[in-house]
């Protein structure tokens, strides 16, 4: 309880922030701070424009579900309802006016903006503070800021590098190049990291750690193939989570995995929960939420939830992605004589119950069954409420609803059934959302090494241990760079899904242009299959199909992608006409 009040009041202390800075409408692109001379007048004043900072990070939302949740339903492991702002960005008809896309510009211009409002003029405040102080307050500015513009240049390239609040009579600013951006994020983050606590786990990992720079700035040189220095900052913030971070085993709900609703629900509600936030080492860095602050909530469960539990079954995982989970053996299903098509989810790595739904299991308390011959399914709230010992029966909307889900699965990962009561149209979630976890740190390592070719123990150590917490077998000793490329491939599709990083990963590894060309395969009606749908798995794990055979069963969605275009978003329509200097992108 002490750890929950110290969260509610670093943010409700950001919501004093947040009404200063809403009195005036320069709090967005060209980078205006307050109106207000003399913001910040002390230290105190200055913390709350930290604090603002971190809060504008929360706002990127789309669909009420925060953006982190959202970028993989546009790749080949999600889907999205169908419609122009999710359709559009699979093939290749995103416009230069799509909520999708102007709104990461916007949010992030704005959380820098905030951080501009407080750096501009702090060193006015530095000889009435505390030196660790200032030096503190000055780096976790920097590293916000430092995160927004490692988004900024991932989804449209080459962007405004702007370091001050810019006048409005000087905000025409041209384009600066990714690179020299790159490089300017790498070298804020390595003069910054040291002035930082090593971990802030008394805010609920929601201000920036040591760790936390250390692995951003191993993320930036990852995605810019700078692999020497992504392996040393990694390494830094590996050795520093020691004893600090660890991975969360799974819940004894594992026990479930691969058997019907009547054994139970699957939940991650101890890593990627409420319990979680508050409990879980995992964390490194968090974006947090709070009912008690107008504005600092989501709806992400009611976009997420089946119609049974309350949803609109907005987002789900694809056909494709539900056949990349490898068998309990760590062969993929091609291969393993442990796969049975007849019998499609048991001896799976377990991640696949875990982390999505499919037909057959419990989810929000309900028999999950998509196939309209099912027409009614086991409630389990009786049961689970204390007034039965069995489940009763319902009519099944999950397959009688217009709107079920267009894939045919949904997502489990990121739900938490405490929610379920809350969860509506017009409810609100203030369910935490993790930026940073030692998942990813522990891959991004890897992935330096292995691209570096400095393979050692430590590189199967680092995989290893995601696969044990996960039940799987380690990876045999001896493979080639190639076989671990594609082992490390799989552990980034697998255990970072539905994290919004599947989108990045598809561009930096140059694979988009193949994988995202064609369709994906869903499967709406839940209906069986053969093992001649597959042929195998290429080396990047993305399974190749035997289309004729696949059409007999799956429905499709057509991607498109199209070279020198799709690598990026367009420049927003509204910023390109604001200034005489901003250019768009190739293709828009």
């Amino acid at each position: 309880m002490q750890h929950l009040n110290i969260i509610k009041k670093f943010l409700g202390t950001a919501l004093v922030c947040s009404l200063v800075f809403a009195s005036c409408n320069l709090d967005r692109f060209p980078l205006n701070g307050p109106s207000t001379e003399t913001f910040p007048a002390s230290e105190k004043e200055a913390q709350m424009g930290l604090l603002a900072a971190y809060q504008s990070i929360s706002q990127l939302d789309a669909s009420s579900t925060p953006i982190w949740h959202v970028m993989d339903n546009i790749t080949d492991i999600g889907y999205a309802r169908p419609g122009n702002n999710y359709t559009s960005p699979i093939t290749s008809a995103l416009t230069t006016d799509n909520a999708l896309a102007v709104k990461p510009w916007q949010v992030h211009y704005r959380t820098i903006a905030r951080c501009h409002a407080v750096l501009d003029k702090l060193s006015d405040l530095k000889a009435s503070m505390a030196e660790a102080a200032y030096n503190q307050l000055d780096a976790e500015l920097r590293f916000v800021r430092a995160y927004a513009y490692s988004q900024l240049i991932e989804l449209y390239g080459a962007v405004p590098l702007i370091k001050q609040a810019v006048g409005l009579g000087n905000s025409n600013v041209e384009r600066t190049p990714k690179a020299t951006i790159e490089q300017f994020l790498l070298d804020e983050l390595t003069e910054i990291a040291e002035r930082l606590p090593v971990s802030q786990s008394v805010y609920g990992n929601v201000r920036a750690s040591r760790i936390s720079a250390y692995m951003l700035k191993a993320r930036i040189a990852l995605y810019a193939k700078k692999y020497p220095q992504a392996i040393e900052a990694s390494k830094k913030a590996l050795d520093l989570s020691a004893g600090v971070n660890d991975l969360t085993p799974f819940n004894t709900t594992i026990n479930t995995v691969g058997k019907d609703h009547t054994t139970g629900e699957p939940s991650t509600a101890n890593i990627f929960g409420h319990e979680g936030y508050l409990s879980s080492k995992e964390w490194i860095w968090v974006a947090e939420y709070n009912k008690a602050i107008v504005g600092n909530t989501h709806n992400q469960q009611y976009y997420i939830a089946s119609r049974l539990g309350k949803g609109v079954c907005y987002w789900g995982p694809t056909q494709d992605f539900i056949n990349t989970f490898q068998a309990t053996d760590g062969l993929p299903i091609t291969e393993s004589p442990l796969y049975n098509p007849t019998k499609p989810y048991e001896n799976r790595d377990p991640r696949l119950d875990m982390y999505c739904v499919r037909p057959g299991s419990r989810y929000m308390g309900y028999q999950f069954e998509p196939n309209t011959t099912s027409k009614t399914v086991a409630n389990y709230w009786p049961v689970i409420n204390g007034q039965a010992t069995t489940p009763s029966s319902v009519t099944n909307t999950d397959a009688t609803n217009a709107f079920r889900s267009f894939s045919g699965y949904l997502w489990r990962k990121h739900t938490d059934l405490a929610d379920f009561n809350s969860t509506s149209v017009s409810g609100v979630c203030d369910l935490d959302v993790g930026i940073f976890r030692l998942s990813e740190l522990l891959l991004i390592y890897a992935e330096a090494k292995i691209e570096a070719n400095e393979i050692d123990a430590t590189v199967y150590t680092a995989i290893n241990r995601i696969r044990t917490r996960a039940k799987m077998p380690s990876l045999p000793t001896g493979l080639s760079q190639a076989q671990l490329r594609k082992a490390l491939r799989y552990e980034r599709k697998i255990e970072l899904a539905n994290d919004g990083l599947r989108w990045y990963d598809l561009r930096r590894w140059d694979i988009a242009k193949t994988v995202m060309n064609g369709v994906i395969y869903l499967n709406r009606d839940a209906k069986a299959w053969t093992s001649a749908v597959l042929t195998g798995f290429d080396d990047n794990y993305t399974p190749i199909y035997n289309h004729s055979e696949a059409a007999k069963y799956f429905t499709t969605q057509e991607v498109v992608y199209r070279v020198n275009k799709d690598e990026l978003w367009p420049v927003p329509k509204s910023e390109i006409d604001a200034s005489n200097k901003l250019t768009q992108n190739p293709g828009y």
